[in-house]
């Protein structure tokens, strides 16, 4: 897994495990952290999966052509 979706995926564990605490503290600013959690978790997925493309991609140029 590429470095970028390894940090967005911390982001995202850090990002929920804020949320459940404001959330259980009574804060709103809970929401900012589930925004937050979304965003992060998109980016990850992103990353990992334009790493996966770029891997198949690459193993198609090397590889011969019958």
């Amino acid at each position: 897994m590429p470095r970028l979706a390894l940090y967005a995926l911390v982001v995202c564990v850090l990002s929920t495990a804020a949320a459940v605490v404001a959330f259980v503290q009574g804060s709103l600013l809970g929401i900012v952290w589930v925004l937050l959690a979304g965003l992060t978790s998109n980016m990850a997925w992103y990353y990992a999966r334009r790493a996966r493309a770029e891997e198949k991609q690459a193993k198609a140029a090397v590889a011969p052509t019958a």
